[in-house]
């Protein structure tokens, strides 16, 4: 392929209609970049020297959520497939955000949808990164609190076994949360927040200074060095 115009790379957006060409466009020297439903990405490095175009993502992002009630008792689910099918082990629930989904938002509509629970974000209050998860990507999981604002538990039917509202001492007993880090610090955060011992991020509006899209800044507003935002 020559290069006439001082071009670097090249990206070719196949439709999926399209795909019989994609035979051709390899034996051309182009490779997969990514896919998604409706196209395939391919892309040529044209000068001999290190390939700069940016990579397709790494990473997925997830939601986990503390929801605890005045009584002091987490909602939980058990789950009927993945690594916990079948261990009796109750868990948070916990779901994967969607594209173009905000991170707060993902956390209510996991509620709401394996538990029939509604529930108001309140805060991110850790988040954790793990990698060759999902397809070989890197997961970036965050940890929300949610204060409940139904209490009538409704269970998914499709991916939830059981859900229930459980006492903070009967989570803490679980063999599960006593030797398994992430389950230990899930219920050490939950206290601390009940006990106002610890503040996280909470989302703020702000806009893009690239190109005036609205996104949020998650950050802790605790504390007189922090400034306050309206």
């Amino acid at each position: 392929m020559e290069n006439t115009k001082g071009k670097k790379g090249v990206w070719i957006k196949l439709p999926i209609e399209l795909v019989n060409l994609v035979e051709t466009a390899v034996k051309e020297g182009f490779r997969y970049h990514h896919a998604e439903p409706h196209y395939l990405m391919l892309v040529y490095w044209i000068p001999e020297t290190t390939n700069t175009l940016p990579a397709n993502a790494s990473h997925r992002v997830s939601v986990g959520a503390i929801v605890v009630n005045d009584k002091k008792e987490m909602l939980v689910v058990q789950e009927k497939s993945g690594r916990f099918q079948g261990t009796g082990v109750w868990k948070i629930p916990t779901g994967v955000v969607d594209e173009g989904e905000d991170i707060f938002k993902a956390a209510v509509r996991e509620v709401k949808e394996e538990t029939g629970i509604d529930a108001e974000f309140l805060e991110v209050l850790a988040f954790r990164q793990s990698h060759k998860s999902f397809f070989e990507k890197s997961d970036l999981s965050f940890v929300c609190m949610l204060h409940p604002q139904t209490f009538d538990i409704e269970k998914q039917e499709l991916e939830i076994e059981a859900a229930k509202w459980m006492p903070l001492e009967e989570y803490a007993a679980q063999p599960v949360t006593q030797t398994h880090a992430l389950f230990k610090y899930i219920l050490e955060l939950g206290l601390a927040k009940l006990d106002r011992d610890y503040a996280g991020f909470s989302p703020l509006h702000i806009t893009s200074v690239f190109d005036d899209k609205l996104s949020f800044l998650y950050l802790n507003r605790a504390g007189d060095a922090v400034p306050k935002f309206s």
